[in-house]
């Protein structure tokens, strides 16, 4: 591991220890280097701003101030090239505009040595993503799964039926290469399936969804997980199976 992504994960890991701290005997052990690295480590995160505060003695450690903000941290070239690449092969994804957006501020304080490298390995990487769906209907789907309220929606189903539904939205998945709405479907009372290509129009509703949940989408694949589920395992994943939308 080279010392940027170290860097950044020692401070992860501070963070989550919370006011309870860790020594510097276990970050080595976690890191792999010695306790002298470890301590030079955690005088580079002071000195660019980190609230590090340490605790002598026995059961002491180092931690993060509860409540400080963290300076930004730097990333390597291959992780500015990562985030790019994740979010140029899926421009369907739900929320890939503000994904991008976001990369974009992170790469406008990168060091200017940083930036380059990551730009010209940017050139070493080549997606050839299907254009995305209407920005329109996205953006309507985005807000009223945000905001857990009723979605609108003009829907044709495989069949070439073309329906007009209420859905309270639950969840997005993606299976198979293509992006659904999960969502409870108000004219079937139930849960429903809608690929995200065959909506033809989307508006959220000033609605409120009355409280399903992803639980009630059904049992999720061993190998299915959230996009972020804070290193543990998680029971809110996608299902087996895409139910119909009939």
């Amino acid at each position: 591991m080279k010392r940027v992504e170290r860097l950044h994960a020692l401070s992860e890991m501070l963070r989550r220890s919370g006011a309870r701290g860790v020594s510097a005997d276990r970050l080595a052990r976690e890191f792999e280097v010695s306790v002298r690295t470890i301590k030079r480590d955690l005088d580079a995160l002071e000195s660019s701003g980190a609230p590090i505060w340490s605790r002598p003695g026995p059961g002491g450690g180092y931690g993060l101030a509860i409540g400080a903000s963290l300076p930004p941290v730097s990333l390597s070239p291959a992780q500015a090239v990562a985030l790019m690449a994740a979010v140029s092969a899926a421009p369907d994804a739900p929320y890939a505009d503000l994904a991008g957006v976001g990369i974009q501020k992170i790469l406008d304080v990168l060091d200017p040595t940083t930036r380059a490298r990551a730009d010209k390995l940017a050139h070493r990487v080549w997606v050839n993503a299907p254009p995305p769906s209407s920005r329109a209907i996205r953006s309507a789907l985005e807000e009223a799964m945000a905001e857990q309220r009723v979605i609108r929606i003009r829907y044709t189903s495989g069949d070439g039926t073309t329906s007009t539904r209420d859905v309270e939205p639950v969840l997005f998945a993606s299976t198979n290469g293509q992006w659904y709405l999960v969502g409870w479907c108000l004219l079937r009372n139930a849960i429903r399936w809608f690929t995200v290509s065959r909506i033809e129009r989307a508006n959220a509703t000033k609605t409120a969804c009355s409280g399903h949940t992803i639980h009630e989408v059904g049992e999720p694949p061993v190998n299915a997980r959230p996009v972020h589920c804070g290193g543990r395992e998680s029971l809110t994943q996608t299902p087996r199976s895409v139910p119909s939308t009939q």
